[in-house]
């Protein structure tokens, strides 16, 4: 037993069963071990949350960022969601707890200080983040999926004819699908828009 094998086991259940399924309980039997050995490692399952969040921060490249306080703040945003996506259950996790790894806090500080920079005051910076942060959750709990095609309906013969002709006669041989949009890309556009909205009020 050690701390290690104790996060590499929490990893596994976390993948295969989610942020529910993970008790102190699910991790000793896993380890064939005892609940109550574990908290020789970790205080909770918090602590035990925190410590996954940060060996997932420590990981990630810290990159140099613009000088432009504005590009900076996107480049930022970008990283905070980049960090933890790939990885469902800590979108989960980060939704129902208030934890955030002690090593992802420069890309917070880098988010705030970059508001204040383009003229927010630093309440309106902190709920800049606030809302930076809480879209950047929804896109990992919620990622963004290509738009179906609806279901058609019955409906009487008549109208049927009437609704479809149009249509066949617009494009009655379709020689090419429609492009699915690349995640990343409107990504950036969301929050492009996000970022302008919320420094719009800069310097009021």
């Amino acid at each position: 037993m050690s701390k290690e094998a104790l996060l590499q086991a929490a990893h596994r259940v976390l993948e295969a069963e989610g942020p529910d399924k993970l008790t102190m309980r699910r991790l000793a039997r896993e380890l064939s071990s005892t609940p109550m050995a574990l908290y020789y490692y970790v205080q909770d399952k918090d602590e035990l949350l925190l410590l996954l969040l940060e060996e997932r921060a420590q990981r990630f490249p810290r990159p140099e960022l613009p000088t432009d306080p504005h590009e900076r703040l996107l480049s930022a945003a970008r990283i905070l969601h980049d960090m933890f996506v790939g990885c469902p259950w800590i979108a989960e996790v980060l939704t129902a707890d208030d934890l955030m790894a002690v090593s992802a806090l420069w890309v917070v500080e880098a988010v705030i200080d970059s508001c204040v920079e383009s003229g927010l005051s630093p309440e309106a910076a902190v709920y800049s983040y606030r809302v930076i942060w809480h879209y950047t959750v929804g896109r990992l709990v919620v990622p963004t999926v290509p738009e179906q095609p609806r279901p058609q309906t019955e409906q009487p013969p008549g109208r049927a004819r009437a609704a479809t002709a149009p249509a066949l006669k617009r494009s009655p041989h379709p020689t090419s699908e429609p492009e699915e949009p690349d995640p990343q890309d409107t990504h950036r556009q969301e929050l492009g828009i996000i970022v302008a909205g919320l420094l719009s009020g800069a310097g009021r």
